[in-house]
Order: structure tokens, then C-alpha cells, then sequence
């Protein structure tokens, strides 16, 4: 018996599974017929122009076009759409009112991978652009070779010199003003033998085992390891027994951005199995980075919905701050502060907000004697590799803006973001004189406890 699908009701909004092996997911017809669905009621609709440029470039075209309307705007032209989206999920979250079960059931960014994986299929690309999208989105290669002493040095200082940026931009297409990721020889493996990790009793919990493995991601290993080693030290003042991967991959979030996802199935290949054994080995999984954990929780379960050990991972992969809230119900968290914070402005990572555990960053925080958190829930346009591009490197100052000026507006103590790369790009319109940039919240509860 069939169950008619109509519109409104209470029902939570579902994702559906990517069916992207199936010949139909990249042939271009319908690829086509369906942005032309979606987009028809995107245009109907417009709520979600605020968010990024994906959808003033639609609305754009249907408002130059000759009558007015989509149909007479060239499907060669649906790809400027297409480019324009970083996969950041906000507009399924926040705005669209016709995810499923609405029986229109549009879930915009999972279209734009579709179309995205179309794209790469052909690779109609030029051979500059192919080879920068490759280095970009090739992370644990890129990061773990070029933190290595002397080269991550040398690879510093020349990635400092303007002739050298101006180069890249011409000819890779690499902003000559994005702000890349540093090197740092001094990575997570050399720092956690340093620190004392003592074996307490473990505390389990309904809901968390009290030992976590750490996936800390090719970026807050080799870029940021002070990050990382932070949240150690939070964690295992917070007697929960913390280790980390002897070997992980990237988590596939950047090869998924492009559409990529033979690439994604072969990292997943690489993770999932290392992921499994520490699961059984008693562990919890954590990770910093929200992309990373939104891979896990949710990507990679609905491109393989059908492999247990991605599920698996899926039921035991935590941000940090889910994680200690979690204890914290149990009255298991740390709440002996040493510090005051002051006032914080928050901005929330969009790949933390689709993951749907609710503001668990700043309820930790607000533990902290004398805080004040200001939520600002706006994108901050990074994406990872969106603010890097020469071709979009613009638009991402311009998403940035509303958090910059809303930053600006107060007299905050302390920035932070639960992504260090938007903690990063945001920072960098602000004057670090007058407020501190801290790009993870929990190096705010690390000074707090005055570890």
C-alpha cells in the first residue's frame, strides 16, 4: 500500500540515500530535467538568497533572461549555479521549506553534488584548474609531505612572497590574498608524546565509552597541532582517556566538493577499517574539524548506506563538544574553572549546525564564570578550499561580511568558531589588538581551566 506524500506537517525532515552508482545519477538529461525542477521552485520561493552566491547567480539569470523565467535560460549557464556551491547545507537546514517529506522533497546541496559529480565525470576542465583542484583537495598527502622539518619551513617563507603568490594566481588560479594553511614540523604525533596521559579509571555513560581516539584530521595535525593537542589536554582533564590515530586519511570532505566520488570511496576504504578496530577496541571516535565529523555522520552513510562498518562509525563518531555534553548530562564534566572568559562571539560552523545536537558549544562554555556567548549563525564563506580559489576568493569576503560587522559592533573579548579554518578567515578582517582570536573553542575552556 503507497503512502501519498502532501504538503506541511510536523514530520522531521529526512535525507535520502545518494544513489550515485546507479547509471541514472550521471546522465546529463536528467541531471539537467531535475536542476531545472528544483530550480523552477527555488525561484518561486527565494528564501535562501542570503546564503552564498549560489542562489543570487539563479536568480540572476532568470532575471536577465529574455522572458523572465528559467526556461529561457541556458542549462550551459546551470553550472554557474552548480560552482557557486560549497556543500555547506545550510539552505536544507535553516530555509528550504520543501525538504522531505514535502512531496516535492528538494534537498538542494545533495542535487549540486550530483550535478558537481556530473561535471567531474567529463572533466572539462582546464589541466591548471584540474591540477589545483587536486592539490587542494588532496590533504593528507599535501599536509602530512609539507610538514616534514626544513620543508615545511621552506614552504612557509616562499608561500610569504607576493612574486610567488602572483604566480600561483595566474597560473593555478590560487588567490594571491587567501590566507593558507602554515606548516608546523612540531605536528600532533611529536606533541603527544609529551603529554602525561594518565590511565584512570574509565567512566562510561550511556551514551560514551570514556575513551576516545582522536580523528584529528590532515589539518589540525600538521597546520594547527596546537589545536589538537588542546583539546587533548581538555579531554583527559576531563578523566576521559584520550588517544590518538597512529594513521588516518582525509575524511573525504574535500573530494566530495568537487564531485569526486570514486576518490571518496577510496579514502573511505582507507578510514572506515582503522576506524572499526578502535571502535571495537573499546574507543570512542572524536574529531575537531565539524567537516570531518559531518562525513562521518552523515555523508558517507548516505553514499553507502548498505556497508555496517560505515555505520558503525557513524553511531560513535562525537564533535568534542556533543562529547563533553553528553558526560556533562551525566554530571560527568569538569566544571572547576580557574578563569573567566568575558564575552565571546561564537560564530557556529555550518557543518556543526546540519549535524542537528543542537548549541552544545556554547552550553559547555557558559559554564565558564562570567561568560557571555554571542551565537552568530551566519557562513563565514570559507568552505575549506571556496575562499583559497582565485575565481571565488571575492565572494567569500562578501559572505564573511555579516559576521565580521556583527563582530564588530560589541566589544568582545574573545572570537572563536568551531571551524579553525572560518576562525581563521574571519579573524582575518579583524583587529587582533582589540580582541583575541582563539580558533577552536576549546582552547577557551583549556584557559579556563588554566591548564
Amino acid at each position: 500500500m503507497s503512502v501519498k506524500i502532501t504538503e506541511g506537517g510536523l514530520s522531521a525532515p529526512t535525507r535520502h540515500n545518494i544513489k550515485w552508482k546507479e547509471n541514472a545519477f550521471l546522465d546529463k538529461t536528467l541531471v539537467n530535467n531535475e536542476l531545472m525542477r528544483v530550480f523552477e521552485a527555488c525561484h518561486g520561493c527565494r528564501r535562501c538568497v542570503s546564503l552564498c552566491e549560489a542562489f543570487p547567480t539563479l536568480f540572476d539569470l532568470i532575471d536577465g533572461s529574455e522572458n523572465f523565467d528559467l526556461e529561457s535560460v541556458d542549462k550551459k549557464d546551470y553550472l554557474k549555479v552548480v560552482d557557486e556551491c560549497y556543500l555547506c547545507d545550510l539552505c536544507y537546514q535553516t530555509k528550504c521549506p520543501y525538504v522531505p517529506p514535502h512531496e516535492w522533497a528538494i534537498d538542494f546541496p545533495h542535487l549540486m553534488l550530483r550535478a558537481k559529480a556530473e561535471k567531474f565525470e567529463r572533466q572539462k576542465l582546464k589541466k591548471t584548474i584540474r591540477f589545483r583542484n587536486y592539490i587542494l583537495s588532496s590533504t593528507d598527502i599535501i599536509f602530512k609531505n609539507s610538514s616534514k622539518p626544513i620543508i615545511s619551513n621552506i614552504i612557509n617563507f616562499i608561500l610569504k612572497l607576493k612574486l610567488i603568490r602572483i604566480i600561483l594566481e595566474k597560473f593555478i588560479g590560487i588567490h594571491r590574498n587567501a590566507e593558507l594553511p602554515k606548516m608546523d614540523s612540531n605536528n600532533l604525533k611529536k606533541r603527544f608524546k609529551k603529554i602525561i596521559n594518565k590511565k584512570n579509571n574509565i567512566t562510561k555513560t550511556s551514551k560514551t565509552k570514556g575513551k576516545v581516539k582522536l580523528f584529528a584530521s590532515c589539518y589540525c595535525s600538521n597546520s594547527e597541532p596546537g589545536l589538537a593537542e588542546d583539546l587533548i589536554r581538555v579531554f583527559i582533564h576531563n578523566n576521559i582517556q584520550t588517544e590518538i590515530s597512529e594513521q588516518e586519511y582525509c575524511c573525504g570532505m574535500p573530494k566530495l566538493e568537487l564531485g569526486d566520488l570514486k576518490s571518496v570511496e577510496k579514502l573511505k576504504e582507507k578510514n572506515i577499517p582503522l576506524l572499526v578496530q578502535a571502535i571495537k577496541d573499546g574507543y570512542d571516535i572524536v574529531s575537531p574539524v565539524p567537516s570531518c565529523v559531518l562525513m562521518f555522520k552523515q555523508e558517507l552513510p548516505l553514499l553507502f548506506p548498505n556497508d555496517k562498518d560505515v555505520i558503525l562509525v557513524q553511531k560513535n563518531m562525537f564533535d568534542p563538544f556533543e562529547y563533553l555534553s553528553l558526560r556533562d548530562e551525566e554530571g560527568l564534566f569538569n566544571s572547576n574553572f580557574k578563569n573567566t572568559s568575558g564575552k565571546i562571539a561564537y560564530q557556529t560552523a555550518c557543518h556543526q549546525r546540519v549535524q542537528n545536537f543542537g548549541p552544545k558549544t556554547k552550553l559547555i562554555l557558559s559554564k565558564i564564570p562570567e561568560s557571555d556567548i554571542t551565537i552568530i549563525e551566519r557562513c563565514s564563506g570559507h568552505d575549506g578550499t571556496y575562499a583559497i580559489k582565485a575565481e571565488s576568493f571575492e565572494k567569500s569576503i562578501k559572505i564573511r561580511k555579516p559576521v565580521v560587522t556583527k563582530i564588530k559592533k560589541d566589544n568582545y573579548k574573545i572570537f572563536t568558531s568551531d571551524c579553525p579554518m572560518a576562525a581563521k578567515h574571519i579573524a582575518s578582517a579583524l583587529d587582533k589588538d582589540s580582541i583575541e582570536v582563539k580558533l577552536h573553542p576549546i582552547s577557551i575552556l583549556k584557559t579556563a581551566y588554566g591548564i
